[in-house]
């Protein structure tokens, strides 16, 4: 469900209140984690947190016009979306995040490749999204995305 909006308060402003409620936390936990160097944005209709052409001026190699995406939140039809690139390409981070799921949460993780769903929007854990949006630095996102995703 890919939003047309042009600016991420736009974007926020379309939603239902309680998914609103849901979306400016975890957009405020990212931002408080999140190192410095990545840009939020409006990416392929949801809110992006990209590495910007002045840091990277390849850009993303499916449309180099892009800038790197890393992470991304969305409100789908039937779940918060919180995609995180470094999970799928980071076994480490992976590992790392599984874990800590399993010690905050006895239900099961809800994961796609990139994508963390969230059905129950009352049981986000938001500090540990902060904490999984902390891993990696824009330098070290394009050091593994040229090494495991850019061909």
């Amino acid at each position: 469900m890919q939003s047309k909006a042009k600016t991420v308060n736009e974007y926020i402003d379309y939603l239902p209140i309680e998914r609103q409620i849901v979306i400016k936390k975890l957009r405020q936990v990212i931002k408080k984690n999140l190192p410095k160097g990545f840009k939020e944005e409006m990416s392929y209709g949801m809110i992006g947190y990209v590495v910007p052409h002045s840091i990277y001026p390849d850009g993303y190699h499916c449309n180099p016009k892009l800038p790197l995406p890393f992470l991304s939140i969305a409100s789908q039809k039937n779940f918060i979306a919180y995609y995180h690139m470094g999970i799928y390409s980071d076994k480490n981070i992976l590992n790392w995040f599984n874990d800590e799921w399993k010690k905050i949460s006895k239900s099961k993780l809800d994961m796609g490749k990139s994508c963390i769903r969230f059905k129950n929007i009352d049981k986000i854990p938001y500090e540990l999204m902060g904490q999984l949006a902390s891993k990696i630095t824009p330098q070290e996102w394009i050091k593994t995305y040229e090494n495991n995703i850019k061909r």
